[in-house]
């Protein structure tokens, strides 16, 4: 396995050529998009052998969710400024021009997605598709923006909104729970819902008939604060998930990826994946003894369990699946995820993107794949340099990565 080794160059191959649409610019990027200047980030930050990385844009309001739009440009909910931007790099530098607002005076925007020319954006307590009518580029004018549902819980202990569109065409929302360990009475919570896109309850959700109206739009349950999701090719649904606090450094296992599937439980707050890494098929759920069962879950064996897991308490927020060809062949098909760390260890986890390797469709190992957001080992990611977020793929094959402690966005080219 290759070891990563310091960058202090730059390196940056062209990217997309695509020219912004008419948008209100708002500020400058910054300077430094040379051929071969060094930033801050590509001093400090380690990325493999043959790949280079460089700050693209710096200055924004903590950054999550990214996409591509239809124009090849990158979007981003920046999330404290409550506004939906666009980072266009009109002449191919690797930076950024500027930053352009397409959307603004949101709450709380978590996670941004294109589907069918609309864009899709969660705020915390609604989501939002927006259309351009008047072609200007952006969402700004009135008319523009359509509430699809505000069937979604508010608020809370986990206040991030992710929204995806599925293959089946379906909006499926992930929302957090409201507190640690403590059983939701709102059964929206801790969930990953599914809607129709003018935001009623499909006919084949799992509880779309039942009497407890919260439970209608769940598509899956037993999921603490599953920050982010995505569907694969072949339409299977991978979901990270963020465990409980308060039972020591090394318990629960963070759990990485699960595959949902229509109706099931996933254990929280009852129950916990065990073991590190690639987890057998035959394993059952552990019991967490903090929570009785009750009629929601009577049984561990009930719980399916994740498919691969990490240390406790990294956190992992935003994940992507690499469906380029812009990197190695062996990259493609991966996954990259953005461990945030998490507070409650007396040993600091690494705040990083971790590599999730697979094969033939699971996930099998994984490595670090850009460090150095930390100062040391003792140091914790809440006061860390950089804290990663989100990542995204670009048009050009690149790797985005936000980082919501200093306001930076990253590009990860290969160079060979």
């Amino acid at each position: 396995m290759m070891q990563p080794i310091r960058i202090t160059w730059l390196m940056v191959l062209l990217g997309s050529s695509l020219v912004a649409g008419c948008l209100r610019p708002v500020a400058s990027a910054p300077a430094g998009a040379g051929a071969e200047p060094v930033d801050e980030a590509a001093a400090r930050l380690t990325v493999p052998p043959g790949f280079a990385l460089n700050t693209f844009y710096s200055g924004l309001d903590e950054p999550r969710l990214m996409t591509v739009g239809p124009d090849g440009h990158l979007y981003v909910a920046e999330r404290d400024a409550g506004a939906v931007i666009r980072l266009p790099d009109t002449d191919g530098d690797g930076v950024a021009d500027e930053r352009q607002v397409v959307a603004e005076d949101l709450n709380e925007p978590h996670s941004v997605e294109w589907y069918a020319g609309a864009l899709y954006v969660a705020e915390n307590d609604r989501i939002v598709q927006m259309v351009d009518q008047d072609g200007d580029g952006d969402f700004l004018d009135e008319g523009e923006q359509t509430t699809i549902t505000d069937n979604i819980p508010s608020g809370g202990g986990h206040s991030s909104r992710t929204a995806r569109i599925g293959p089946d065409g379906m909006l499926y929302v992930a929302a957090g729970s409201s507190g640690n360990i403590d059983v939701e009475r709102d059964r929206r919570r801790a969930t990953i819902l599914r809607f129709n896109l003018d935001g009623s309850i499909p006919a084949d959700n799992p509880f779309a008939d039942a009497a407890e109206e919260t439970q209608r739009p769940v598509w899956a349950e037993g999921l603490r604060n599953s920050v982010d999701f995505l569907f694969l090719p072949d339409g299977r649904l991978w979901a990270n998930h963020n465990g409980s606090d308060m039972l020591g450094d090394d318990l629960p296992p963070e759990e990485i990826v699960i595959e949902v599937e229509r109706g099931q439980h996933y254990g929280w707050p009852y129950c916990y994946t065990p073991g590190l890494g690639v987890v057998p098929p035959e394993t059952t759920e552990v019991r967490d003894e903090r929570v009785d069962f009750d009629e929601h879950l009577v049984d561990c064996a009930e719980a399916l369990p994740a498919r691969f897991t990490d240390l406790a308490h990294v956190a992992p927020l935003g994940m992507v699946y690499y469906d380029h060809d812009a990197f190695p062949a062996d990259y493609q098909g991966d996954l990259f995820v953005a461990y945030h760390g998490s507070w409650n260890s007396t040993v600091p986890r690494d705040c990083r993107i971790q590599r999730i390797i697979v094969e033939e469709g699971e996930p099998v190992a994984a490595e670090p794949f850009v460090t150095g957001f930390r100062d040391n080992e003792e140091q914790s990611c809440g006061s860390a340099w950089g804290r990663p977020a989100g990542v995204a793929v670009g048009a050009a094959g690149e790797l985005f990565i936000s980082d919501d402690e200093n306001g930076q966005i990253y590009r990860v080219v290969y160079v060979g």
